[in-house]
């Protein structure tokens, strides 16, 4: 038997005993009174973690690529402008997606490592007149977290009839997002990451507002994705359009309960402290973050490696002591690796995993002092 890894990506993060026995339940039917019941919970427990009231979660079989699709399809007309706001590879993907559908469309690009600012934003409404903006509030491959209250503010300003869509997959529940009181039409995530949840769930958050658009189209470039054909379900259980994935959902509604028991408040705390510690850790052992200091996500961290470290080497190894970590994507690869921090994970995992990276670093026979990172970490997370 394989021994059991800790899951250090930036996605999946590792999921807690609670959800799993949730998904090892017998599997019921889709119209089931367990599954109206589970459904309708995970649909109403999305609204409070996205501080919304009036807005209308759909909850479909699928990646985070998906709900990107389904975000963008749906309130996209033949002839509307999109503008995506990209820090990175996931947002150069909004427009990949954009491309693919022949919508029309502006990418405006930070550098990796740093985030377009809202002047900038600003600057570019000037220009020229937008439909839909979009943005990453937290992209996966260069760990920068985008000021998504601040775009939201300079939308209300310049531009309040533009429909602002907020991709969340590597923030929403453990990232601040308050789609009600920000003015955020679209909030899109996936169930993997900061929710805590298995893979295969794409989540996507409607406004009033962005349903009133879905409405007023007469046909979109989608069927599956067709929120129109979702809806009756998401009100009612009951319904059926095509089989929802039982099992992930039941698990689904498990993970949304933990993060409303924790207290949303605290949780975003939490992943902040977090991310602080691990940070500092790693400093510790002559390691610097690759992300500007401006724009640090709390859910992942992108690391440059000393120059006596392999990436490879260093990957493979720290993998044999139990903890995964990623690569990194694009113009990063080879040069970093990738370290989430977000879910459900414990103090003692974080501990975990920085005597595993010191094992894999005497064992590479890179200099530094052993117990340096596990004892920083250790002091950090006792205060």
């Amino acid at each position: 038997m394989c021994q059991q890894k800790l899951l250090l990506i930036p996605g999946p993060s590792p999921v807690v005993d609670r959800i799993l026995e949730a998904l090892a339940r017998p599997t019921v039917s889709h119209i089931s009174p367990e599954m109206e019941k589970e459904l309708a919970g995970a649909v109403e427990n999305m609204k409070k973690i996205v501080f919304t009231t009036g807005g209308q979660p759909f909850i479909v079989a699928g990646a985070g690529t998906l709900a990107m699709e389904i975000a963008l399809l749906n309130i996209t007309a033949d002839s509307d402008r999109v503008l995506v706001v990209s820090q990175g590879f996931f947002g150069n993907r909004m427009a990949e997606i954009c491309e693919a559908f022949e919508l029309k469309f502006q990418l405006l690009q930070s550098q990796w490592g740093k985030v377009v600012t809202p002047d900038e934003l600003r600057a570019e409404l000037k220009r020229h007149h937008y439909d839909i903006v979009v943005c990453t509030h937290v992209d996966t491959a260069t760990g920068a977290c985008a000021p998504v209250k601040e775009y939201a503010r300079v939308l209300h300003d310049m531009s309040p009839e533009t429909l602002f869509v907020v991709d969340g997959v590597c923030a929403t529940g453990g990232i601040e997002e308050r789609m009600d009181d920000w003015g955020i039409d679209v909030i899109l995530t996936a169930a993997q990451k900061c929710l805590g949840a298995p893979p295969g769930l794409a989540i996507d958050v409607f406004s009033p507002r962005a349903m009133e658009k879905r409405r007023k189209l007469h046909r979109i470039k989608a069927y599956y994705a067709d929120i129109m054909r979702w809806l009756p379900v998401m009100e009612n259980p009951n319904k059926y359009f095509s089989t929802p994935c039982v099992n992930e959902i039941r698990a689904f509604y498990e993970a949304t309960r933990i993060v409303l028991e924790e207290g949303l408040e605290k949780r975003f705390e939490r992943h902040e402290r977090f991310a602080s510690v691990i940070r500092h850790g790693l400093n510790s052992l002559g390691f610097i973050t690759y992300t500007d200091e401006t724009c640090l996500a709390a859910t992942l961290s992108v690391i440059r490696y000393p120059e006596e470290v392999d990436d490879q080497t260093f990957r493979q190894k720290l993998y044999e002591n139990g903890v995964v970590v990623a690569g990194g994507l694009g113009p990063t690869a080879g040069k970093v690796f990738r370290l989430g921090h977000m879910g459900n994970l414990t103090r003692d995992q974080i501990i975990f995993a920085f005597d595993a990276i010191e094992k894999t670093l005497l064992s590479i026979g890179y200099a530094f002092t052993l117990g340096d990172g596990v004892e920083t970490v250790r002091s950090l997370l006792v205060r």
